[in-house]
């Protein structure tokens, strides 16, 4: 049986934190942020952390 291979796209988009969290950009920054408030783009410019049912998925993808 051959060894998984990292996902380079996860790699990339995802941060691994020294506690081991998971965390993510969030979505809704990429274009048209001028129809968003300043609250919600300063809100949007923060990491999320991945959901707790998700994790398993991600790191395995890591390879972690």
């Amino acid at each position: 049986m051959a060894k998984m291979k990292t996902h380079k796209g996860i790699l990339k988009r995802m941060r691994r934190t020294r506690r081991g969290k998971i965390m993510r950009r969030r979505a809704n920054r990429g274009h048209l942020l001028s129809g968003k408030s300043s609250k919600r783009r300063r809100r949007l410019r923060r990491r999320s952390q991945v959901p707790a049912g998700q994790v398993r998925a991600y790191a395995r993808l890591m390879g972690a």
